[in-house]
C-alpha cells in the first residue's frame, strides 16, 4: 500500500477545499488534497449558479482568478412568483450579485490551488478515517484508480460536500463535533441548464416560484440572457421524480422556453439546516456544506465555504506551528465561522422551520403584502426592523393573513433572540455545552411558537 504524508489532507476539490489548500499552501506547509472525480470531471457540481457576495473572496484565491466564470453581473435583484396571490414581488439583493459558469468556476478554483502547490489526486475515494487510541484524526484510507492507499497528516479536513462519508465512518462521539444530523435536515435540488433561441426580459433578476405543493421550490437564474439555470430544491423525504415533473409542467406555460436545448443536467444534496455547532474534533475540520455552511432560506454557499476554508486553513497552520492539533488548538475556526455568517445563518433557519409549520401557501400569501425591503432584510441578515407604523401598514394590508402575520412577527423576536445568543459562541470548548444548552432553550420556545415539530 503507498502512504503519503502531506502536513494537511483535504477530502474535496470544491470552493472549501481549493480554499483552505491554497490558503495553507501559501503558508509554506504541504497540502493533497482527495478528489472522487476524475480530472476531466472535476468542479463539475450541480448548483444554481447564484452567487451572493461576489465582490468579496478570500486573498488565497483572489477575485481577479475566477472573474472569467462570472457571465451575468447584471442580476441585482430576486423576483419571487407567487401564483396564489397573482403577484410578482421583487425584492433587492444587498451587496454584489452574480450568477456564473459553475463548471468554469470549479476549474478556475482547482487551477488557483495548484498554482500555489497543492497536489490533487483525482479518481480518489476514500474508504475509512484513520484515529489513534485517543481518538485523534490522523489521516485517511482510500482507493485511488482502483490501488488502496493511505493518507497521513497532522490535519484532515472534510470538505466532501453534503452527508459526508467521513463523517459516518469517524468516531466523533467523544469530540464537541456536531453529530446531530439526519435527512431530515437536507434538501435534494436537480438543475439544467438551458439554451433559449431569444433572450428573457428578466435576465437583471434571479427567478424563484413555490411548487404546487409546499414541499419544494423552482428557480430560473440567467447565466446570460439566452442560457438559463432551471432547477428545483425540495425536502429528502419527498419524491423527487413528481417534483421534477412540476419543473417540466412549469417549463411549458413559459414561452421562452419553447424549443429550448438542454445543456447539461446534475443533481444533488444541500443542506437546509443550521451550521454545525462545531465542526472540528482532534486533528479534523469540516467545512462547506460537510459542516452545513449553506443559507437555509436560499441554498447559497459559494461565499460561505470560501471563507470557512479560509479560517480552517488559518486554523490547521496554528495547530501545526503550536503543535497543538486537539479541539482548544482548533476551535477559533468554530469562532470565527459562527461570528461571520454561522449565527445568522442559524437565525434564518427558524423562518423554515415556520414554513414547515405554517405552510408555504399561507406564508407565500402573507409575503406577496409585505415590504420588499423588510424581505430583503431578513433573508440575507436574519433580522429586519419593522416599526410600528410599518406593523400597521402591513396588518392592513395583510387582512386574511392575520394569523400567519402574527406567527411571523412572534418568530421573527424568537430569531432575533436566537441571532443574540450566537454573538456569545464560546472562546473554549470547556464553555460549549452550557452554550449549547441554552441554544437548545431558545429552540424549545421557537417550537412552541412556531408549532413546529422539533428539527434537531
Amino acid at each position: 500500500m503507498t502512504t503519503y504524508e502531506p502536513d494537511v489532507a483535504i477530502v474535496g476539490a470544491g470552493t472549501g477545499g481549493c480554499y483552505a489548500a491554497a490558503t495553507i499552501e501559501r503558508a509554506g506547509y504541504d497540502v493533497t488534497i482527495v478528489e472522487r472525480k476524475p480530472e476531466a470531471e472535476a468542479g463539475h457540481i450541480a448548483c444554481g449558479d447564484a452567487l451572493k457576495g461576489a465582490d468579496a473572496f478570500p486573498e488565497a484565491i483572489p477575485k481577479s482568478a475566477i472573474e472569467p466564470a462570472f457571465t451575468n453581473t447584471d442580476v441585482d435583484h430576486g423576483r419571487f412568483e407567487i401564483p396564489q396571490e397573482n403577484a410578482v414581488l421583487d425584492i433587492p439583493v444587498p451587496g454584489e450579485l452574480a450568477v456564473i459558469d459553475r463548471l468554469e468556476y470549479g476549474k478556475l478554483i482547482i487551477d488557483g490551488a495548484e498554482r500555489v502547490g497543492t497536489e490533487i489526486h483525482y479518481d480518489t475515494v476514500v474508504q475509512d478515517v484513520i484515529q489513534n487510541d485517543d481518538g485523534r484524526v490522523t489521516g485517511l484510507r482510500a482507493t485511488r484508480q482502483g490501488d488502496p492507499v493511505e493518507y497521513r497528516g497532522d490535519v484532515v479536513i472534510d470538505a466532501a460536500g453534503a452527508l459526508s462519508i467521513l463523517q459516518d465512518k469517524a468516531d466523533l462521539g467523544n469530540a464537541t463535533f456536531d453529530t446531530n444530523v439526519s435527512y431530515s435536515q437536507f434538501s435534494s435540488a436537480y438543475r439544467e441548464v438551458l439554451e433559449v433561441d431569444e433572450p428573457v426580459e428578466w435576465d437583471d433578476a434571479l427567478v424563484l416560484k413555490p411548487t404546487e405543493r409546499a414541499a419544494g421550490y423552482l428557480w430560473y437564474f440567467p447565466r446570460t440572457s439566452t442560457q438559463i439555470n432551471v432547477g428545483l430544491g425540495f425536502q429528502m423525504a419527498e419524491e423527487p421524480m413528481e417534483l421534477v415533473d412540476a419543473l417540466k409542467r412549469d417549463l411549458r406555460t413559459r414561452p421562452e422556453f419553447k424549443n429550448a436545448t438542454v445543456v447539461d443536467k446534475l443533481g444533488a444534496a444541500l443542506p437546509t439546516r443550521r451550521p454545525y455547532d462545531s465542526g472540528i474534533a482532534p486533528g479534523f475540520m469540516a467545512i462547506g456544506d460537510a459542516a452545513g455552511h449553506v443559507n437555509p432560506t436560499t441554498g447559497g454557499g459559494i461565499a460561505g465555504a470560501a471563507y470557512a476554508g479560509k479560517y480552517a486553513g488559518e486554523a490547521a497552520i496554528e495547530a501545526i506551528e503550536t503543535g497543538d492539533t486537539s479541539e482548544a488548538g482548533l476551535w477559533e475556526y468554530n469562532e470565527r465561522v459562527m461570528d461571520h455568517f454561522g449565527g445568522r445563518y442559524a437565525a434564518l433557519d427558524v423562518y423554515n422551520i415556520l414554513v414547515g409549520a405554517t405552510g408555504l401557501n399561507d406564508l407565500m400569501g402573507l409575503l406577496a403584502t409585505l415590504p420588499a425591503e423588510k424581505l430583503s432584510d431578513a433573508l440575507y441578515s436574519g433580522s429586519a426592523n419593522v416599526g410600528l407604523a410599518l406593523k400597521l401598514r402591513t396588518a392592513i394590508k395583510s387582512f386574511g393573513h392575520w394569523g400567519t402575520l402574527y406567527d411571523l412577527y412572534e418568530t421573527k423576536g424568537q430569531a432575533d433572540r436566537l441571532l443574540d445568543h450566537y454573538e456569545e459562541y464560546p472562546d473554549h470548548p470547556n464553555e460549549f455545552d452550557a452554550w449549547q444548552a441554552q441554544r437548545d432553550g431558545l429552540m424549545d420556545v421557537i417550537y412552541a411558537t412556531t408549532g413546529a415539530d422539533a428539527k434537531y
